[in-house]
């Protein structure tokens, strides 16, 4: 079967997480599945990353020339060229992995929708940016023959916001990089690290909060990796009630190792999100046995289970309080059994093989019609 992807709204380094979810599917399929051609619809801010890793043995990029940093002129592109494009390509299913897809299909589409965020977060998005999305997302639901999401909370929410039928949404849970894991005995350093970029909803300001309650009780600088986002002046409200603005630590563009190496390193990883689809930092911190403080908003109960410790997402001082505690207890997930049991309940190979067979299912089902 000629399966295409359409990639057109991945600008690498700028898209969070359903950067890995396209990379780790294709990259589980090009190792593994042989029976498939795959042809990938790039735009000018991937087609050379995804020609170099993924072109060849059965393996094509169609490339648009344009760039999807340009939101407008991408939704256009997708919505007029890519359908000529895909037909002319003779593809036989069309997978969407980033919320939007094609009104228009001369195939069968299956779309992913990772979350609802802009539904329950609105104010992360202007008001055009609200309108379009809801447009492309309701038309895109409407359209495809099939939905993916990555969460069951996922599936809830898209039942709740829009008219698509339960038994059109498949759930396909996400994974970490087992690259997470140390090897050998790791020193920890006394940091509290939190991964996210500032959007609103990512609530990071409530950490600078409540770590502004504890800095004085303990020795830890707080390492903030993610870029600057709507989020910014409630952070900048926050590090006003700081001491030591020196203990507060900002990153963003590291590599892989270096993420690695800072997962590893922490004492404590927090994850103060207010919604989530998944909430992968979550299980990339355990898999690098460091203890994780988050809140039970969205998917996270889902990804950390009986493995991290919760607070109240309403309160700073609960945050504080639990911080405090865990550290206490010094306590590491490293080596663990039951937790490794409970991380090998996520994998990428069961995510790419569930996602395959949606894509095929639906593949056939137009051939045999």
């Amino acid at each position: 079967m000629k399966i295409g992807m359409n990639t057109l709204f991945y600008i690498p380094g700028e898209v969070g997480g359903s950067e890995t979810y396209l990379l780790e599917i294709l990259r589980h399929w090009k190792s593994t599945m042989k029976d498939h051609s795959m042809v990938l619809f790039t735009q000018r801010e991937n087609h050379q990353k995804l020609e170099d890793e993924f072109a060849g043995e059965g393996w094509s990029c169609v490339f648009c020339d344009f760039a999807a940093s340009n939101r407008v002129t991408r939704i256009l592109r997708e919505q007029l060229e890519l359908p000529r494009k895909v037909k002319r390509a003779g593809v036989e299913v069309l997978w969407s992995p980033g919320y939007t897809s094609p009104f228009f299909s001369a195939c069968p589409q299956v779309l992913s929708i990772l979350d609802m965020q802009y539904k329950s977060f609105p104010h992360d998005l202007s008001r055009v940016a609200r309108w379009t999305t809801e447009l492309l997302v309701q038309m895109g639901c409407r359209r495809a023959k099939h939905l993916l999401t990555i969460s069951e909370f996922s599936k809830s929410e898209i039942l709740k916001y829009t008219s698509t039928d339960a038994s059109k949404i498949s759930v396909t849970l996400l994974a970490a990089n087992p690259g997470f894991a140390p090897q050998g005995e790791m020193k920890r350093e006394p940091i509290l690290l939190c991964v996210a970029n500032s959007y609103p909803h990512k609530n990071v300001d409530q950490l600078i909060r409540a770590f502004a309650l504890i800095e004085a009780q303990i020795p830890h600088a707080l390492v903030l990796i993610g870029k600057p986002r709507l989020g910014e002046p409630a952070l900048e409200a926050a590090m006003a009630k700081i001491q030591d603005p020196t203990r507060v630590i900002r990153k963003q563009g590291l590599s892989r190792q270096e993420l690695v190496a800072a997962y590893q390193q922490a004492d404590l990883f927090v994850f103060p999100s207010l919604y989530e689809g998944f909430g992968l930092p979550v299980l990339e911190a355990l898999i690098a046995g460091t203890p994780v403080v988050t809140t039970r908003c969205g998917s996270l109960p889902e990804v950390g289970g009986a493995w991290v410790h919760y607070y109240d997402e309403r309160s700073d001082e609960d945050l504080a309080k639990v911080i405090l505690a865990v550290l206490a207890s010094r306590e590491s997930w490293g080596g663990n059994p039951e937790v490794a049991a409970w991380i090998e309940g996520f994998s990428w190979a069961s995510t790419a093989e569930k996602t395959m067979k949606v894509l095929v299912e639906q593949g056939e089902g137009a051939l045999s019609k």
